[in-house]
């Protein structure tokens, strides 16, 4: 099962950090590449403990589905979503924030199993690992850019027009 860790340094405060990886509309945003839109389930806005979301997004040329739920939820430190439906045949992705100095770390631990036994590893090794790693980077640098951007009277609120 491969473990994916990701951190990275955020100048802004954590309570942003954290509404910002759990915003819909934000997701959206962070991965404009993949067209990632949310078809069902919580669409719009702040993700709260126990909602789902369902995603479509075209990853590696092929337009898929994937429904994801929060599971756990520590405001403002840390969230996990799951994989309940989709292309895997499990994944479990930790979002973990850290005060420090002037800013937070945000860190991404994703474990993830492919599907199809012999055949999935064989795609890790090769590809997927590689691509998913990737696409989680990306994803931080993209929040990272967007939270610090936004001026201290946009942080009680999470406009789409500061993004």
């Amino acid at each position: 099962m491969p473990l994916i860790k990701h951190d990275i340094f955020i100048n802004a405060p954590i309570n942003v950090c954290f509404d910002l990886a759990r915003d819909v509309d934000v997701h959206t945003v962070t991965t404009i590449k993949t067209k990632e839109r949310a078809i069902d389930g919580v669409t719009v806005g702040l993700m709260e403990n126990g909602d789902t979301v369902t995603w479509e997004a075209t990853h590696l040329g092929v337009k898929q589905k994937l429904t994801a739920k929060i599971i756990e939820m520590e405001k403002p430190y840390k969230f996990t979503d799951v994989m309940v439906k989709g292309v895997f045949h499990s994944f479990t992705h930790t979002h973990e924030f850290i005060e420090s100095g002037t800013g937070t770390i945000m860190k991404d631990i994703f474990y993830y199993k492919s599907p199809f036994g012999i055949l999935g590893v064989i795609a890790d090794r090769l590809f997927l690992e590689k691509y998913m790693r990737n696409f989680i980077v990306k994803r931080a640098k993209e929040l990272k850019r967007i939270a610090e951007k936004m001026e201290p009277h946009q942080y009680s609120f999470l406009e789409k027009s500061t993004l």
